[in-house]
């Protein structure tokens, strides 16, 4: 009777230690991706007015990469770049496409009741996400935000790309309100408590534009990133017990200027009395343009830390990679004030060196990998990377081989602080604003502008002289010019669309 008894209390003892220190022999994969937020938004990287600390934390506990790159300096084609390890020489989406051909796409209206009319142009029945190989590997994977890859009922919606799961804006026209009239779980349109606003509409002609009730129309019910969020947590919650891939795409802080009140309030007495924006450029008016552009960094920054403590409540974070980072740079529109905050320091500021720019302020953008017990906290990283790098390195994660067809390479040997083999260079190119080229290769960066109008000349700036990108030594250098111009012809194949097709590069 004692032998049956002490058998049972180690069996139960072993079952509790078991249960306690469970470890999921795959590692758990987050990617966060801001929107448009700035080199110099985040409170580690300098930022003096807008308080990041859950940001900040994962910074001083993980590795800061800073010299990373996003794959494009605007939206669709970043996140393509970040899901396909292709960069965008190569890649099918290379620029937005808003697909005008089935019609009046830009009708918010028309579209609101016509699904057919909402999201992007669609990537191919043969494009591969990193959400594609993971789950081939049993990772149960999901996809919270804002997608951006293809409209519904086609092939490009993020459950027919790898991911059992999907809450947020398919189309990134629509997500030009944060109070939107519906969302999407999975493949199902899900309508909301709040009222059809068009992203064009102004104030009242009437109104006053200091009084805040003014503005009353757009803040409404239900607030897209905090539902968004809620559906991810689900997620996390539901998959604890296995390995998962969480690709967790936030629609903050990109225009409009929308906040909670409550959360607004909390930044009026650090800016004080504001004029107001009133929506003349673009996007929806804000009266306290500062404080809602904090606040709305600052949620981003809540929901991050409230993702941490779900995986430290669920006993999983040492098992958990968490890689944060930004589609591209910051606005310059839309009552945004890039100057005072100074969003994209240490790099140049405004149109033309920032979103939508192939400059350092476009495409530089932080990377913090976080892994309790894995990467040694406070490190900083100078290797050179891109967002092509995500997925092989999220293969090797999970103990796949890296595709023969992607551009990017494994960042697990940095992550674990071993010797990392470096790019020979990383490319970009970029049909919109006129068309675009860019390389960083060791100190230098090559920048073509104008491709469109059929310049060919290349600008080459000394980064660690000249993070301004101001001081041109293209004509000191004629050979490297040459050999840039090389490598600049060799990395570019044709572009499928047309709309991505750069004469200048021999597209036709």
């Amino acid at each position: 009777m004692m032998f049956r008894l002490s058998l049972i209390c180690l069996l139960t003892a072993l079952l509790f230690s078991c249960t306690e220190q469970k470890e999921i022999s795959k590692p758990n994969i987050i990617f966060i991706l801001a929107d448009d937020l700035g080199y110099g938004e985040l409170g580690f990287l300098g930022q003096e007015y807008i308080k990041t600390p859950n940001i900040d934390a994962l910074a001083s506990k993980g590795m800061l990469f800073s010299d990373h790159y996003s794959g494009a300096p605007v939206c669709a084609p970043a996140r393509c770049i970040l899901m396909s390890g292709q960069h965008a020489g190569h890649a099918e989406i290379r620029g937005n496409d808003e697909w005008g051909q089935r019609g009046p796409v830009w009708d918010y209206e028309k579209v609101f009741k016509d699904s057919s009319l909402e999201g992007q142009r669609p990537v191919s029945d043969t494009f591969m996400t990193v959400a594609a190989y993971l789950k081939e590997s049993g990772y149960a994977t999901g996809v919270f935000g804002k997608w951006g890859l293809g409209a519904p009922g086609t092939i490009g919606v993020p459950n027919e790309q790898g991911f059992d799961r999907f809450f947020g804006y398919n189309c990134q026209r629509q997500a030009h309100n944060l109070y939107p009239a519906h969302l999407w779980s999975d493949k199902e349109k899900v309508y909301l408590d709040n009222a059809l606003v068009d992203p064009k509409t102004k104030l009242d002609s009437l109104a006053d534009i200091y009084d805040p009730e003014s503005y009353a129309l757009f803040t409404q019910n239900i607030y897209g990133p905090d539902t968004i969020h809620q559906e991810a947590l689900k997620f996390l919650d539901e998959h604890k017990e296995e390995s998962f891939f969480m690709y967790y795409a936030s629609p903050l802080p990109h225009l409009p200027l929308q906040a909670p009140a409550e959360e607004v309030e909390k930044y009026n007495s650090v800016f004080g009395e504001e004029e107001p924006y009133t929506g003349d450029k673009a996007y929806f008016p804000c009266r306290y343009p500062k404080a809602t552009y904090a606040a709305m960094i600052s949620i981003l920054d809540q929901q991050v830390g409230e993702i941490v403590e779900a995986l430290e409540e669920a006993g999983i974070a040492d098992n958990t990679v968490i890689f944060f980072s930004s589609d591209n740079g910051p606005t310059y529109l839309g009552g945004v004030e890039f100057e005072f905050f100074e969003s994209s320091a240490p790099f140049a500021n405004g149109y033309g060196r920032t979103k939508g720019f192939v400059h350092e302020g476009g495409i530089r953008v932080p990377l913090i990998a976080y892994w309790p017990g894995k990467i040694e906290g406070g490190k900083v990283s100078d290797h050179p990377s891109a967002f092509y790098d995500f997925l092989p390195t999220a293969c090797e994660l999970a103990g796949l081989p890296k595709p023969d067809h992607v551009d990017g390479i494994s960042m697990l040997s940095s992550l674990m602080g071993e010797e990392q083999e470096a790019h020979d260079y990383i490319y970009w190119e970029f049909p919109s604003y006129n068309g675009q080229q860019a390389l960083r290769m060791g100190r230098w960066k090559a920048v073509r502008k104008d491709l469109k109008e059929g310049k060919m000349d290349i600008a080459l700036f000394d980064l660690t002289k000249d993070t301004l990108e101001a001081n041109d030594l293209a004509s000191e250098y004629p050979e490297l010019i040459d050999s840039i111009q090389r490598i600049m012809r060799a990395e570019h194949i044709p572009a499928v669309n047309e709309r991505f097709m750069i004469e200048a590069l021999g597209d036709k």
